[in-house]
C-alpha cells in the first residue's frame, strides 16, 4: 500500500513538474467596444421587443496558460471591465490553437456583474485571434457574444504581458 501511495505521489509530482515548464502567468489589459442587447416583453401589448446600447470602455487582469501540446494550450483569465457605469468580472475559459506566432481562441465567458440588481452571472462565448510578438508579449482581439434576455456582447483588443 505504502509503495501504491509512493509511486502515484512521484507520479503526481513528475506530471506537475513536466506541465510547469509549459506554464506562463500574465497580465492582460486593453480596450472593450460593448453593446447591450435588452429583451422584453412589453406588459401592454405582450409582445417581446428590445433595446440596445453601445459604449467604450477598459479591461484589466490576470491570465494562465498552460500547455496541454506543442500547439494547444488553456488560458483561464480573470478580467475586471468597466463599462461607462457599469462594471463587470469576467472569467473567460479559452482553448488556444497555435501556428507559429498566430493564434486562435475560443471558449466560454463567465460574467459577474456588479453593477446588477438581478440576473447578475451570465455566460458568453469568446472566439477571437492573438499574435505574439515576443516569447513574453503577445496582442489579442476578441469577440464576446453575449446570451440570455440582457445581452452584453464586445469586441475585447488588449495586449498581455507573460512573466
Amino acid at each position: 500500500m505504502m509503495k501504491k501511495l509512493f509511486f502515484t505521489a512521484m507520479l503526481l509530482a513528475g506530471t506537475f513538474a513536466a506541465s510547469a515548464q509549459e506554464t506562463k502567468f500574465g497580465v492582460r489589459a486593453g480596450v472593450d467596444f460593448a453593446s447591450m442587447k435588452v429583451t422584453y416583453v412589453n406588459p401592454i401589448t405582450g409582445d417581446e421587443a428590445s433595446a440596445s446600447s453601445s459604449e467604450t470602455g477598459f479591461f484589466i487582469g490576470a491570465f494562465a496558460e498552460f500547455g496541454l501540446s506543442e500547439k494547444f494550450s488553456i488560458q483561464p483569465e480573470a478580467l475586471y471591465v468597466s463599462i461607462k457605469d457599469f462594471n463587470s468580472i469576467s472569467v473567460p475559459v479559452l482553448g488556444k490553437y497555435s501556428f507559429g506566432s498566430f493564434s486562435v481562441l475560443a471558449g466560454p465567458d463567465l460574467n459577474y456583474l456588479l453593477d446588477a440588481e438581478e440576473d447578475e452571472f451570465k455566460v458568453n462565448i469568446d472566439l477571437g485571434a492573438s499574435y505574439d510578438i515576443t516569447e513574453s508579449f503577445d496582442v489579442q482581439a476578441r469577440y464576446s457574444i453575449g446570451m440570455g434576455d440582457v445581452a452584453l456582447s464586445g469586441m475585447f483588443i488588449g495586449a498581455g504581458y507573460a512573466f
